[in-house]
């Protein structure tokens, strides 16, 4: 059915969609920033008062949207939501399990009023699960039941630091994602699927999120080994305490990929390992040459048997006999020139490296200004602010940069609005089924965008180099999970051959995926005006480091996920301060965030072209998702309080209502933020505590915790709005929760977390990893994606596909226009 609104074709991607949003906190507000963002109508239901969580950071949250004060515990206020329901697209909750039906609002209710409205829920935990849903759901509620806090980094596990707090809200920027991403595909299916209920659990969210840290692979081979984790299984064969200082790291650190002091004292952060030419292009910037001239530089596809050295520049990380003279030179180069010098040096150079900034400096940086990555808004009760731009984006929506403080909305004129809704169809559909994607990415973030597409029903063709650039650990290890769902055809695209079969295949694609910069993009022949000759219906979806919606002084810099974290100041925080800046403590933090990121791009370009008959480029960034993982952060004006947030290697919490403790067997996490001496109250053991001074609360608190188990305190503080729960790992989470491939039946909604152990891996090892269900839907259908192929396995059939005679095929494959295999194995060791 036709659900648009009789009114002249939209001039937003998302303007003909309303969103009600009865979002509070963080992770239902943020879905619906990033709707209003791409200019959906959101109106923001708030409860007479407000909500107790008002401030700079719900302002910008709020931004774009509508807001509306209703009722409802009122059958006044019940009656208004429910009319609104029936001329809304798109349901926004993010209560505990039960809430929303205990008012009469809950998916049953609100779908039987609009059986064509999507209804997104985002729990902490998922509804279904008994042990579970009940849970009050604060951020660091399911940071640390998920895994969160426990071994944060390998640096804090040689240092001996554990557990370790971190203020990142990651489960609310991957479960917002998520909850965007499926709304918008949801949408698009509705012709086949009608409307439909999604749950979003923010625990599978931030477990699918962090994917890489506990990903485990059978036998896993030594070469892939960074230093520390070399050094960490050697203390921990020898039984030798985990008790490094800060500063004896540094001889465990590879020197492509850590930071270094620049004449102005500032850090540099340099990650430029793994690829190719990477390594080469850095020494030679810092005047190197004769250095890089001297280094082993060989195929990091062969077996460790067959290197003629000990390592390779092609190779991450820099073998044990050069890695101190290597960055030895580097560290006396650096402190010849000031950072932001080698940061225009290294930029024009393409070698990936940026200067560590604290995040206030970034959202007054030059470039983050200029792109739109951050906007100066003109909030109305807060001035001019600096804000976080967009995390999604079309290209050509030159509104994307333009924001506006909330505004109230004319209920009368919503309700003098017709009711929509219509027939419902079948269910059982994948969102994106027959969605033909051609793949041409690497590394982590621009992978997930296909494997997590193939989950919602999407035909996935990966196209990559005859002679790799990347090495295996990047694209062999990763794309284990990265890669699943996709057949794999290796095409060199700088051959007039190559070229033609990708043309062959762009022609018949609904998507194509790169991640790279504009530069790289046209060099590629992937430029918007080739791409629309070609097919013009075609949408193309990039991601790069530093894009934003407009041109900055650094859209054409390369750039990694620790770039992303050391150019925002995510490092800067997580380590403390600039002398000491680390890597946050998650491998893979930003970059599956903005595959998910891009995700959302792609569903607002899927239903722009419903409307429009158009394709086009749907973006997302590095650095644009470096701002949603700080978002509660991600603002700045003139009477701003200060950027005081918990940070380096000694934070536990965020004052004693929310915060790590001891119990008498096991560390825990304590959180009351709302509570707060109420909860304590209510607790014979602690009532006495609870009128003491802030001050000197925690050093009661922790005295009081560690005299009973973690199993009273859960029980203490059962059934409130309190919590006491274990800091797990994400180890122990995993093993927890696996599931045999070889048993069928994988339980993708039932329990929170999901991982499959698939033993049948075609690789020759059982590997774990994280199931994909973290989007739940009613309607739709979700599958479990395929092994990732060995590179270059379906060569020959695609070739096939598109036309070529097996002579053709044989005669591409003989002049190296197109390949079959990187490797002997499909691991090599």
């Amino acid at each position: 059915m036709d659900n648009r609104r009789d009114y002249p074709m939209p001039q937003r991607p998302l303007s003909h969609i309303r969103v009600l949003d009865f979002g509070h906190y963080l992770a239902g507000p943020l879905t619906g920033m990033m709707l209003a963002d791409m200019g959906a109508e959101v109106i923001r239901i708030t409860p007479p008062g407000g909500t107790g969580f008002d401030g700079p950071a719900f302002d910008m949250l709020s931004r774009g949207k509508q807001t509306l004060e209703l009722d409802l515990k009122s059958d006044e206020g019940r009656a208004t939501a429910i009319e609104l329901a029936k001329r809304a697209d798109v349901v926004i909750e993010n209560f505990r399990p039960g809430v929303m039906s205990r008012l009469g609002l809950g998916p049953e209710v609100l779908r039987a009023a609009n059986d064509q409205l999507v209804y997104l829920s985002m729990p902490g935990f998922a509804s279904t699960d008994a042990e579970l849903a009940d849970l009050p759901a604060w951020e660091a509620v399911i940071a640390a039941y998920t895994g969160q806090f426990t071994d944060m980094g390998l640096n804090r596990r040689l240092m001996g630091i554990n557990p370790s707090f971190s203020p990142l809200t990651l489960a609310s920027a991957y479960g917002a994602s998520f909850g965007a991403m499926s709304v918008l595909f949801a949408l698009n299916a509705r012709e086949q699927n009608g409307g439909d209920h999604i749950e979003v659990p923010l625990a599978a969210a931030l477990l699918e999120g962090l994917v890489y840290n506990c990903e485990q692979i059978e036998d896993y081979p030594e070469r892939y080994k960074s230093p520390r984790e070399v050094e960490l299984d050697r203390r921990e064969a020898e039984g030798l305490p985990m008790n490094l200082a800060f500063e004896e790291l540094s001889e465990f650190l590879d020197p492509f990929y850590r930071t270094y002091t620049c004449a102005d004292g500032r850090g540099f952060y340099v990650v430029s390992g793994s690829v190719a030419t990477h390594p080469r292009r850095v020494l030679e910037t810092l005047g190197l040459k004769e250095l890089a001239d001297e280094l082993p530089d060989f195929s990091a596809y062969l077996d460790t048997k067959d290197w003629p050295a000990e390592w390779s520049m092609r190779n991450y990380p820099v073998g044990p006999s050069d890695r101190e003279r290597v960055s030895t030179a580097m560290k006396q180069a650096f402190l010849t020139k000031p950072s932001h010098e080698w940061e225009e040096l290294f930029g024009t150079a393409k070698a990936p490296a940026t200067a560590q900034r604290f995040t206030k400096e970034w959202l007054h940086d030059p470039h983050a200004l200029a792109s739109g990555l951050i906007l100066q808004v003109e909030d109305a009760k807060h001035g001019l602010m600096q804000q976080m731009g967009n995390v999604a984006w079309l290209s050509g929506d030159e509104a994307a940069a333009q924001k506006s403080s909330a505004a109230e909305a004319d209920l009368a004129a919503l309700l003098a609005e017709p009711e929509r809704g219509g027939a419902s169809s079948r269910e059982g559909w994948g969102w994106l089924d027959g969605l033909k994607v051609v793949d041409l990415t690497n590394v982590i973030a621009g992978p997930t965008i296909g494997s997590t597409l193939a989950r919602y029903g999407a035909e996935l063709t990966l196209v990559q180099a005859v002679e790799p650039s990347v090495d295996p650990w990047n694209t062999v290890v990763f794309g284990i999970h990265a890669q699943r769902g996709k057949e794999s055809i290796l095409l060199n695209l700088r051959t007039d051959e190559g070229q033609e079969a990708l043309a062959r295949l762009i022609a018949d694609a609904d998507v194509v995926t790169m991640n790279g910069t504009d530069e790289q993009r046209d060099k590629l022949g992937l430029s918007p005006e080739r791409l629309a000759a070609i097919n013009p219906r075609l949408i193309l979806v990039q991601l790069d480091a530093f894009g934003g919606p407009m041109r900055g002084p650094k859209s054409d810099h390369l750039g990694y996920d620790d770039l992303a974290q050391a150019a925002t100041g995510v490092m800067v925080r997580f380590g403390g301060g600039m002398e000491t800046p680390e890597e946050h403590a998650h491998f893979g933090t930003i970059d599956v965030l903005t595959g998910f990121c891009a995700c959302v791009a792609l569903g607002g370009a899927l239903l722009r072209l419903k409307e429009t008959g158009k394709g086009g480029v749907a973006r997302a960034s590095l650095a644009g998702a470096g701002n949603l993982i700080q978002a509660q952060f991600m603002y700045d004006h003139e009477d701003r309080t200060p950027f005081d947030e918990p940070s380096g290697r000694g934070a536990l919490g965020w004052g004693p209502f929310y915060h790590c403790y001891q119990a008498a067997d096991a560390w825990f996490f304590f959180a009351a933020p709302t509570e707060r001496g109420a909860a304590l109250a209510r607790v014979p053991e602690l009532a006495d505590l609870a009128e003491l001074p802030e001050e000197q609360l925690h050093a009661a608190l922790s005295d009081r915790f560690a005299a009973r188990p973690l199993a009273h305190w859960r029980a203490a503080f059962a059934e409130s709005s309190a919590a006491a729960v274990p800091l797990s790992s994400l180890h122990e989470t995993r093993d927890a929760a696996l599931q045999l491939e070889s048993e069928g039946s994988i339980d993708l909604s039932e329990a929170t977390f999901r991982v499959i152990r698939h033993d049948q891996h075609p690789m020759g090892r059982w590997c774990d990893l994280v199931a994909p269900n973290a989007v739940r839907p009613q309607a739709g259908r979700i599958s479990i994606p395929g092994p990732a192929p060995k590179y270059g396995e379906h060569t020959r059939a695609i070739l096939a596909r598109l036309g070529y005679s097996e002579d053709q095929a044989n005669a591409m494959i003989a002049s190296g226009s197109a390949g079959e295999s990187w490797s002997e194995k499909y691991m090599p060791e």
